[in-house]
Parts: C-alpha cells; structure tokens; sequence
C-alpha cells in the first residue's frame, strides 16, 4: 500500500513567501510597531539551536543617532534608512557564565565554538526576514559588519565571548526587484555523494545573473568570487575574535 503523503492543496503560504524573497535596501520613514517587533523577535528565537544553547544575541537599533553612526563604520544607505536595524551577535558569554556554575575551566577557542554561533545566529536572522515578510516589511542582511569588527565591538559595548556575525536592515518597502534567480538546483543539490562540477556551469551562471542585473551589472558573478576569494581575509574579524578570547 502506497502511504506517500499527496500533496492536494496549492503551494503552501510560507514557500511562496519564502521562494519570494528580494532583498530590500531602502526604506520609507515609517516606525515597525513594538508589537510587530515582538513577534518577528519571538519568531527569530523559535529557529533551530545547536543543543538548545541560543548561542546568539540581538542589539536592536532604532536610535537615528547609533544608526548614523554605525553607517561612518559601514556605509550601506539601508543601515540609516532603516526603522529597525537588528546586530546579530555571536555570543558565548551566557555560556562562560552558565559552565562557571560547574567547572573552572571554560575553552570556547576555535573553530566548533565559531560555527556553533555562527549558525545559531544564521538560523535565527533567516527566522526574522522571513516573519518580517510576512509582516509586509522588507529588509536586507549585511555582513560586511564584520569587515569593522573591532569598532562595532566598541560601538555596541560588545564582552567577552561574542562577536558581530551580521546585521539585518528592516522597514517598510520603498522599492520592489525581481527575484534573484538561484543556481540551478542540479548545481546544489547531489544524489548521495557530492558532485564535483566543471567551470562550465558556473559560465552559465555568470550569463544568467548578467541578464537579470541588466544595466545594473558591473561585474560578473564568478569576477565577485575572485574578488571575495583571491586575496588575504580582513584582519578586522580576527583580530577581533582574538580579542574577545575566541581564538
């Protein structure tokens, strides 16, 4: 007997919004209620987390004041046009607080400790632009937030044990792109072993986004790999980490 669930209805809400996503960069000069704000916050905290440790923490920016000045650090419009810009934070220090109560001895050095927040606080920034989307509001991560590492850990008084993984800005729409089109998912996903491809199939990624951004293309996206990829990374993230007693 064939017990496969069929699937009668129509595509589900929560995939044609999620398979509608654009980024969203500019704002109009509307508050996010606190209520509205509360529930893709609570949203946000409802995503998957390595051993249930929320091995993350969100600063929340309304203040045009700290807005404008995170912008002199990152200058991305988004950040002071934002109603709402959210700093995810990758954060151990609840975690050297709560092992103290057990031990003396806390080691949160390395690359596990990294991925475990990196990801916490992924999973949950995804969880917030979805519910925001489905709240009507727009908005963009930024991870070149930690490109200034070391001076956002000032700016936001960050301690020990944490560090900026990404911001998210929120808002009101003020402008509407197509959807960016994905890879192909034969180029993703692979059927029991990974797939090693040929440099063919990210030249006809190249042409498919050329055509999308349109007079928009300055670069191609392989070119963006290069420059992303062919040099040194910035100091400002490690040096950071080193700081804070992360690596």
């Amino acid at each position: 007997r064939n017990t496969t669930r069929r699937r009668e209805s129509p595509m589900s809400e929560t995939i044609t919004l999620m398979k509608s996503h654009t980024s969203v960069r500019r704002f109009k000069e509307e508050a996010i209620p606190q209520e509205d704000l509360n529930e893709i916050l609570s949203a946000a905290q409802m995503a998957s987390s390595w051993k249930n440790f929320q091995s993350y923490s969100v600063i929340l920016v309304r203040s045009q004041e700290k807005k404008d000045a995170l912008f002199e650090l990152v200058p991305q419009e988004a950040i002071r046009q934002s109603a709402a810009f959210l700093l995810f934070v990758g954060d151990l220090n609840r975690a050297e607080k709560g092992a103290r109560l057990h031990t003396d001895t806390f080691q949160p050095q390395g690359v596990e400790g990294l991925l475990i927040t990196a990801v916490d606080a992924a999973l949950a920034g995804q969880n917030t632009l979805l519910a925001a989307e489905s709240l009507g509001y727009g908005g963009v991560i930024i991870g070149l937030v930690r490109y200034k590492s070391v001076e956002i850990a000032e700016l936001f008084n960050l301690p020990d044990y944490t560090y900026p993984v990404f911001g998210i800005a929120l808002g009101v729409p003020n402008q509407k792109h197509d959807v960016k089109p994905r890879l192909p998912l034969e180029n993703v996903v692979f059927e029991e072993e990974y797939q090693e491809q040929t440099a063919e199939a990210i030249e006809v990624y190249d042409r498919v986004q050329t055509e999308y951004a349109g007079a928009r293309a300055t670069t191609t996206w392989s070119q963006r790999l290069a420059e992303q990829f062919g040099q040194p990374e910035p100091s400002s993230t490690r040096e950071n980490l080193e700081q804070k007693n992360l690596l």
